[in-house]
């Protein structure tokens, strides 16, 4: 005699809405930052470094419009901003990432808003572009670390490769239910409206208000996250 099978029990969803909401506004901020990076700085990224190795490759062949330099730079960054969030979340005790989450954000929300001040006291100079990808690059690398070690499906606010590949395969035209494909159409649609509202105001403003823009945006959810359990 068979005994009829049980239907999968659905995945527990551990996170927090307030965090789902926090992350899904670090992924316009990312939009944002790398609008100013790519458009202003180069044709450079500072948050997406999946484009930035491609970018680096394209210069390293001399394709006219990249620099090694500049993509070298903000490589470099990133990564010590990931290995600084490493080491901080090392530190963290247990049930403590709301503290550590949030000292995360708001020294990105510093980084950023130094680097807008910078463009715009000092604008149109060398040193200025490569202040501006230090300092962004690093804050990304930063939240980048912080983001992995939170552990939320489908949001690492800066890559969504896998999240488009997860929307397409795991819906009910690919071999899924759907069940996350609002979460994950949610951050294609925050990239892309970040990149969109980036770019128009790089093409209208210049670099230094979208980035006080994103520095203050980084502050907020840095609130955000304290006053929630998320």
């Amino acid at each position: 005699m068979t005994t009829p099978s049980t239907p999968p029990t659905p995945e527990p969803e551990p996170h927090g809405v307030r965090l789902v909401a926090v992350l899904l506004a670090l992924t316009v901020v990312s939009g944002l930052i790398d609008a100013v990076s790519y458009l202003g700085l180069g044709h450079v990224f500072t948050a997406n470094m999946t484009g930035n190795v491609v970018v680096l490759g394209f210069a390293a062949a001399g394709a006219p419009g990249f620099s090694v330099p500049h993509t070298a730079t903000s490589l470099a960054c990133f990564l010590l901003g990931a290995v600084c969030g490493g080491r901080l979340a090392a530190r963290c005790r247990p049930g403590s990432h709301g503290r550590w989450a949030r000292a995360t954000l708001a020294t990105e929300a510093l980084l950023v808003g130094g680097s807008a001040a910078i463009a715009f006291v000092w604008p149109d100079r060398t040193p200025t572009l490569y202040a501006l990808i230090a300092l962004t690059a690093f804050a990304m690398g930063l939240r980048n670390a912080t983001v992995r070690k939170l552990g939320v499906p489908d949001l690492t606010t800066t890559v969504l490769t896998m999240t488009l590949t997860a929307l397409a395969s795991d819906s009910r035209l690919g071999d899924g239910s759907g069940r996350r494909s609002p979460r994950r159409t949610a951050a294609v649609c925050a990239m892309f409206a970040g990149a969109c509202l980036g770019a128009w105001l790089v093409l209208h403003h210049g670099l230094g208000l979208p980035l006080l823009i994103a520095a203050v945006a980084s502050a907020v959810l840095a609130a955000a996250v304290a006053s929630g359990r998320g």
